[in-house]
């Protein structure tokens, strides 16, 4: 007989503590195996599929697309096969009791981490065969599920999803029937529930047209215009016919439609926006910031870069961008001012100096702006941090980041160039001490050597915590940055 298990939202790691429906890969009905992706989400660090670790038919899921759930929020149901012979029992319980950190939980309520298993929502006490992990991006090592095909009226209810209140338009809907036939109704759709709900139909005492009389959506939809023409719907065996009457509904409202009338559009902070919003509000609420900016001469710079591009022969190598030639002078730069690579511990009261350079760049994407991180910065090259920004580049495009490759950063670097403004006082990126801006590199009046010419003029502002260091340190360190700029043999020093 099958058993009904409910598979809620893991806790996908990193403190996230919800997650936006962004696409279902399943239908009610499908027949999904362990450990298949059911669902993708998107975080507040990046866009992630979510594998179940049930094996059997999906009866049920919560959640709209574009919907946010928390973790430990039920996602969806699986009706899964419980083996009746001893094989297929030692089988389940064996896959059970694989249980890895992010695991299934195996009675009572898993919490946040976990999903629930038959105490959740079912009490049978057959074995079921499950995934002992649901962490993304990790297998089990568990026989995979064999594909089987519930009937639809082995399966029970499942529970509906919450429907949103709205405004309340009258509509034709029947009397309430004391007699209605008791026990569970042969709906697997959600979808059929909430539209049956919105008329206040009793799906109880519908004929379902479906195998083994399933109730179908063109079941209640036939239903509501019988009711609208004032006929009578198919009837189930024991149920009376209702006269309608006007009741108050509740219509969902569209997408988009202002509320009450009014001109304001409401956008919900969520998701990447709403993790941008927290960090940076929690920056400017934490850390006593101040800026300082200078221009510099990029010619030499600008000319440096081209000889290395030009370069053909064996002897050539990717082309080095402008962005990996500033990364690689941030490096130098935080070698020699330790103390702007570094993060303020408010509980211990102390400032806590790091060894690695882990290097953010600010990255504008179709799902805002993201900060993926270049790990240990600090022992690569120009070539190789400019092949490591465009893999994570790529990468955040098109939204398949892990939350490993936005975290964990020490210094950000932040080239608003690209926008083609000169100037800007960035926000830091919490909880790092810095972040150095970079405006576009224009062709502007300089006084070089003496004489008045036109060269290509690039701004840098650098903000940063006033706990680390002072201004003169601060100060320092986009003096050298400028000079580096200018003067790119200044590098060689370090290399």
């Amino acid at each position: 007989m099958p058993q009904v298990l409910e598979f809620k939202l893991p806790d996908l790691g990193e403190g996230l503590t919800e997650a936006e429906i962004v696409r279902w890969l399943v239908e009610v009905g499908d027949v999904v195996a362990i450990d298949q992706p059911v669902v993708e989400v998107e975080t507040a660090k990046a866009m992630v599929e979510v594998p179940c670790p049930y094996g059997g038919v999906v009866t049920a899921r919560f959640g709209e697309e574009g919907s946010e759930l928390p973790v430990g929020a039920p996602l969806l149901t699986v009706a899964v096969s419980v083996g009746a012979d001893a094989g297929s029992s030692e089988e389940g319980a064996g896959a059970a009791s694989g249980s890895g950190s992010g695991g299934a939980g195996t009675g009572a309520d898993s919490g946040s981490g976990g999903a629930g298993t038959g105490a959740d929502s079912d009490s049978g006490s057959g074995e079921v065969e499950s995934s002992g992990n649901v962490l993304v991006g990790y297998g089990t090592g568990a026989p995979v599920a064999r594909r089987r095909r519930v009937r639809p009226a082995a399966v029970a209810a499942a529970v509906p999803a919450r429907v949103p209140v709205a405004p309340v338009v009258p509509v034709a809907a029947p009397d309430p029937v004391p007699d209605a036939v008791p026990g569970p109704v042969a709906v697997v759709s959600p979808l059929v529930r909430k539209l049956a709900r919105q008329h206040d139909l009793d799906l109880r005492k519908l004929a379902g047209s479906g195998r083994d009389g399933l109730i179908l959506r063109a079941d209640v939809e036939s239903a509501i215009r019988a009711l609208a023409e004032g006929t009578s719907a198919p009837l189930s065996a024991g149920a009376a016919a209702p006269e309608p009457e006007a009741v108050p509904v509740s219509v969902a409202p569209s997408a988009g439609r202002t509320v009450e009338g009014s001109a304001a559009q409401r956008i919900p902070l969520r998701g990447v926006r709403g993790a941008v919003a927290e960090k940076l509000s929690r920056s400017r609420r934490e850390i006593p910031d101040a800026t300082c900016w200078v221009d510099a001469d990029a010619t030499e710079l600008m000319a440096a870069r081209a000889a290395m591009n030009s370069v053909a022969g064996p002897a050539a190598g990717p082309k080095v961008s402008v962005l990996a030639l500033l990364a690689r002078i941030c490096t130098a730069a935080l070698a020699r001012f330790p103390e702007l690579n570094s993060t303020v511990d408010l509980e211990a009261r102390e400032i806590v100096r790091l060894p690695e350079v882990h290097l953010g760049f600010a990255a504008q994407t179709e799902r805002g702006l993201v900060v993926p991180v270049v790990r240990d910065a600090q022992a690569r090259n120009a070539e190789s941090i400019g092949a490591e920004i465009a893999r994570l580049t790529e990468a955040a495009r098109a939204g398949r980041l892990t939350p490993a490759e936005l975290t964990g950063g020490t210094f950000t670097l932040n080239n608003y160039g690209v926008f083609g403004v000169d100037g800007s006082t960035p926000i830091i990126n919490h909880p790092e001490a810095a972040m150095l801006g970079v405006g576009r590199i224009v062709p502007k009046p300089w006084v070089h050597q003496g004489e008045l010419a036109v060269r290509q003029v690039v701004q840098l502002s650098l903000t940063f915590d006033h706990r680390v260091c002072d201004g003169g340190t601060a100060g320092g360190f986009l003096r050298y940055i400028a000079d580096c700029v200018e003067q790119p043999a200044v590098l060689l020093r370090t290399l």
